[in-house]
């Protein structure tokens, strides 16, 4: 057997170890598996990047599709950063000579931080300074935290596609003050189509990617006006603005034409009308971030991944259907959500069946 095959055998199996005493709420076991691998030669870097990076991936997977609480969620997510810290600051782990200065932070309203977590201890265990800055970090606090340090770069993680706008906004205060930005997450799209939108200096797709990327040599310093939030040109229409501003009276106005539409909803206990607030709160901002975007496909990915979560929950996709239509004539003077709320409703819609000639 050849040592890859050997390696990727080592690693599914501490893969494997790892969920269970993860899935078992079991700390101690969990590092002690993992600072064991790390004594018998596997590398930190791998640790974090292919068992608990790994891991945490197949966390969310398991939440969407039913198969773990929400309480487990947060209880797996919590002992993998413990074991994280544990593997990254374990004394055996080398220290590379210093190489430049980083700091990692969060999109404002992402609350996700555990990648950006993986990113910076990879960046550090290569030899760069990290300034961590965790979750949900503005962006006049973080300017004002470049101003103080001078880095080489910020690297910036986003998750969640509703805080795009945010990003943007971050992105270019940074540029704006002469610093380099690399961002990554799931927020901005496949193959990092909102990354080039917003006008990131790099973009990459996971912790590995953007560590070799800042590797390779230093991310050229922005040119004066790099950037403007005002590059957008659909943004004049001020859909976006109208639709983001409007949330909380589009949500309280669809679910009181939902009660109207289907009475049943009137025997909801409060938790049931809780969930579904904000499942349409959810639509509107997912709507509101396509808006911004230009792209409607944001929005019929965002709307299909929950059909999916719903189905494991056995609520009938369909029910997202009746919120798209009252959303629509709530916003029948706006074209552009109009346009992408219908090409959302069809994304939903099963095709008819194919008849066959006899």
């Amino acid at each position: 057997m050849s040592p890859t095959v050997t390696s990727a055998a080592r690693t599914g199996e501490l893969r494997a170890r790892v969920w269970e005493s993860v899935m078992a709420f079991d700390e101690a076991a969990t590092i002690a598996t993992l600072l064991r691998a790390l004594d018998e030669g596997m590398s930190a870097e791998g640790l974090l990047l292919d068992v608990i990076a790994a891991v945490q991936g197949r966390v969310g997977r398991e939440w969407a599709a039913n198969r773990i609480t929400v309480a487990q969620e947060h209880a797996a997510t919590a002992i993998n950063d413990r074991a994280l810290a544990a593997v990254a600051l374990h004394p055996s782990v080398p220290t590379p000579p210093p190489r430049g200065r980083i700091t990692v932070a969060c999109v404002d309203g992402e609350w996700h931080a555990l990648p950006a977590r993986l990113l910076a201890e990879v960046l550090r265990i290569r030899g760069w300074r990290i300034d961590y800055l965790g979750a949900q970090v503005t962006a006049p606090h973080l300017v004002a935290h470049l101003h103080r340090t001078g880095p080489d770069a910020v690297a910036l993680s986003g998750s969640l596609a509703t805080r795009l706008p945010a990003a943007h906004a971050t992105i270019t205060a940074c540029q704006a003050v002469g610093t380099p930005v690399i961002v990554g997450g799931a927020a901005f799209g496949p193959g990092g189509r909102y990354a080039r939108l917003l006008g990131a200096d790099a973009w990459a797709p996971d912790a590995r990617a953007a560590a070799d990327a800042l590797d390779r040599g230093p991310l050229p310093r922005p040119r004066p006006g790099h950037q403007a939030i005002d590059d957008l040109p659909h943004l004049k229409d001020q859909e976006y603005t109208l639709v983001a501003r409007s949330r909380p009276r589009l949500v309280r106005a669809v679910f009181e034409a939902l009660e109207t539409a289907h009475p049943a909803l009137r025997d909801y206990t409060e938790a049931q009308r809780e969930h579904t607030a904000e499942d349409l709160s959810h639509i509107v901002e997912f709507l509101a971030a396509a808006l911004y975007t230009g792209d409607e496909d944001l929005f019929g990915g965002f709307l299909l991944w929950t059909a999916g979560v719903l189905e494991a929950r056995r609520v009938p996709a369909a029910s997202l259907l009746s919120a798209l239509a009252l959303l629509e004539r709530e916003l029948q003077d706006f074209p552009r959500a109009t346009t992408t709320l219908r090409a959302g409703a069809a994304r939903l819609t099963p095709a008819p069946p194919t008849r066959t000639a006899e």
